[in-house]
């Protein structure tokens, strides 16, 4: 018995160090695409990622397949990677789907979240007023990154987390690309300021109100980016 357990050992740490590897892979690559690095409309090569990351292609492919769930990417059979262009109109379609999700998981993060998440959640809305005092775009983005990951987490949900992780990386993208132009970052950050602390304090109701109010924000952002100027 003493014998397998060693022998298992290995295969274990073998295990964890490609699933490391592929989830520093997916991070990498997950990063240059929504932040425009990697252009929509590109065609992206394994072997070339691999080099630029200096990480295997076992791990690359795997973080390609992942971000092709998510609908950053499309493999394309013997011809390469494409990174998938930006189109409002389906944006607004996925802003049908997270309504209702992003209203789900406020109310369970304020029900379920642990006393750790609660003041993980304030120190979010206390960076959020800082983004919007400042007009901090880099403060706001890695907080609204926090924020997401955090309310997936704290809702006990899986199956609305899993929902939400194919979303995410969208919304992040079609942002990052608009913002500068129609975006108000000041009251963008303020709502998700309010929504973190209702659900630190537990309220459902307001939590979820509050998840309203930014979809709405967020809808009327999306939608001024297609208005005629």
């Amino acid at each position: 018995m003493a014998s397998n357990r060693t022998s298992s050992a290995p295969r274990k740490a073998v295990a964890k160090s490609s699933s490391s590897l592929t989830d520093r892979a997916y991070r990498s690559l997950e990063e240059m695409i929504v932040t425009l690095k990697l252009e929509p409309g590109s065609i992206l090569s394994e072997t070339a990622l691999a080099e630029k990351l200096g990480i295997g292609r076992t791990p690359i492919r795997e973080a390609l397949q992942r971000l092709a769930r998510e609908g950053l990417i499309t493999i394309l059979p013997r011809k390469g990677i494409l990174v998938t262009e930006i189109n409002p109109a389906k944006q607004l379609q996925l802003l049908e789907v997270r309504r209702a999700l992003e209203r789900l998981l406020a109310r369970g993060a304020a029900l379920r979240s642990s006393d750790e998440e609660r003041k993980a959640f304030l120190e979010i809305a206390e960076g959020m007023e800082t983004a919007a005092r400042n007009s901090d775009d880099l403060i706001f983005l890695r907080h609204d990154d926090a924020f997401n990951k955090l309310v997936s987490r704290a809702a006990r949900n899986e199956y609305a987390r899993r929902a939400m992780e194919l979303l995410h990386s969208l919304s992040r993208r079609f942002w990052y690309m608009h913002y500068k132009e129609s975006a108000d970052l000041p009251l963008c950050a303020r709502l998700h300021a309010e929504q973190a602390r209702h659900i630190a304090l537990g309220d459902a109701d307001r939590a979820a109100d509050a998840s309203d109010k930014l979809i709405d924000y967020v809808e009327n952002f999306t939608r001024a980016t297609v208005a005629p100027r």
